[in-house]
């Protein structure tokens, strides 16, 4: 079910890019076996120190997508035409490594991802984006 918390919606055009990791009913849950939700919160928390903001949401709505993460350009990066970037099924942690090393380098708008994220983006429905953005 989508309710996410006052404030859920990642920051737009702030200084850093944003990585928000949706932890709501599925994502971060036991309902998705295999993976250390922990450790990953904390790779990813330490991979990207000073170069980008990580933030925890309850649930983003593309619960048959879980574990999803939204990674949000900076300023600099949403006047080069970055758009945010939906990713899901990031249940490995090679894609984790994946999103922290494209966010190091500067995010959308600033830096190209790595082509095996191809596979984990997707565009969520108009109404989780209009919820998110209300």
């Amino acid at each position: 079910m989508f309710n996410p918390p006052p404030g859920a919606a990642p920051a737009r055009g702030g200084p850093r890019p944003t990585i928000t990791v949706c932890r709501g009913c599925c994502c971060g849950t036991p309902k998705i076996p295999g993976l250390d939700h922990t450790a990953q919160l904390r790779d990813l928390r330490q991979a990207v120190d000073g170069a980008a903001t990580v933030r925890v949401t309850g649930c983003l709505g593309a619960c048959e997508r879980a574990n999803v993460i939204v990674v949000q350009p900076s300023a600099e990066g949403r006047k080069n035409g970055g758009a945010p970037v939906w990713l899901g099924l990031v249940n490995d942690p090679d894609a984790t490594t994946d999103i922290t090393t494209w966010v190091g380098n500067g995010g959308p708008g600033l830096a190209d991802p790595p082509g095996i994220l191809d596979l984990y983006t997707f565009q969520p429905s108009r109404r989780i984006r209009a919820e998110l953005h209300d």
